[in-house]
């Protein structure tokens, strides 16, 4: 099949993307696919192409990638770095590319990506492209209505209140929170932007931090306990892996750095709490409409009670990401992985 592995664009997790589009272009051309890796937003070239036979010579044309730095990229520089400076998100060639293409591989993280935006086009477009729709990648994407609707289906999570930065106050006994508490942004991803704070003055600096990212923004109560994530493939769980931090908590620095956190798969928890944890993630997908595959986090704390996170609808897949463990662990390797998210994928465009 002539493939897209579509990447990058303008969010915070853009460099974490093209890590996810590189080992996934190299898994499907293994499988024998031409594919091109394409940043969604600078694109291909800075003017009008001929396309012909470009899928010949995919491996030319793609972006070439490095690792993945310990901070947030300045999107800001990525913005002036364009060449023809156009308000289309939408690169030089994107749009022909994909439409070109058999179908396009989400590997986009964060806003516009999995806020449904990109998917809603998409649609209009006529391109098919891997992973759930706009309507429920929007919901996964807000914190503050995920977590509505998570309450009303009986989805356990922790306690908390919304803030718009035009209404922010200092005061946190005006949301029913106490201390310690989380503050993160709605809609952010990889924890950007997330902080935990004990007292007033962590307080305000942590708002500070959240509202540099987003204009709306999420306090909750800190849950202590054990970091959770559960894949969930075409409705059904897959084993629980457990991500302990060496050093503070699960935040950009500690995803990507390598050792920075040890990861267990399966998650050594009793039978019950594993049965529980994983159909609260089966519930997490159907209440949200996630209908291809997506991954939720949760914490359990030492009463073994489960909070749910969050759900992400395009997960990190690199070998080492959290999904292809838990893949690995039911004897889907990487590779297989990649195809199996594509033939789901097309799949729903078959009926």
């Amino acid at each position: 099949m002539k493939i897209v592995v579509l990447a990058g664009g303008l969010s915070t997790e853009r460099d974490v993307s093209f890590k996810t589009g590189d080992m996934v272009a190299k898994a499907l051309r293994e499988n024998g696919h031409q594919v091109i890796l394409l940043d969604v937003f600078m694109g291909y070239s800075d003017k009008k192409e001929d396309l012909t036979g470009i899928f010949d010579r995919s491996e030319e044309v793609s972006v070439k990638v490095s690792g993945i730095p310990e901070i947030a990229p300045d999107l800001a520089k990525v913005k002036a770095s364009r060449k023809d400076q156009s308000d289309n998100f939408f690169g030089p060639n994107v749009i022909e590319l994909c439409q070109m293409s058999d179908i396009v591989f989400m590997a986009l993280h964060g806003e516009n990506g999995e806020n449904g935006k990109i998917q809603a086009a998409f649609d209009l477009f006529g391109i098919r492209y891997t992973g759930t729709g706009y309507l429920s990648s929007a919901l996964a994407m807000d914190k503050e209505m995920s977590k509505k609707l998570f309450l009303s289906a009986g989805i356990p999570a922790p306690k908390g209140a919304s803030m718009k930065k035009a209404d922010c106050s200092d005061d946190i006994t005006k949301l029913g929170v106490q201390f310690p508490c989380v503050v993160k942004p709605c809609c952010g991803g990889s924890s950007i932007g997330v902080s935990i704070a004990h007292n007033a003055e962590e307080y305000k600096a942590a708002l500070d931090e959240a509202f540099r990212w987003e204009e709306n923004l999420i306090v909750e109560e800190y849950v202590k306990g054990r970091e959770f994530s559960v894949g969930v493939i075409e409705g059904k769980a897959l084993p629980i892996i457990e991500i302990a931090p060496v050093q503070g908590f699960y935040d950009y620095k500690n995803k990507y750095k390598a050792g920075s956190a040890v990861e267990t798969c399966p998650a050594e928890l009793s039978e019950a709490v594993t049965e529980k944890m994983q159909h609260y993630a089966e519930q997490v997908a159907q209440v949200l409409g996630l209908d291809t595959y997506s991954r939720t986090d949760f914490l359990l704390d030492e009463n073994e009670n489960i909070y749910c996170l969050e759900a992400n609808t395009l997960p990190g897949m690199t070998p080492t990401s959290l999904l292809p463990q838990e893949a690995q662990v039911v004897g889907v390797n990487f590779n297989e992985l990649c195809e199996k998210l594509i033939q789901i994928s097309l799949d729903k465009y078959e009926k």
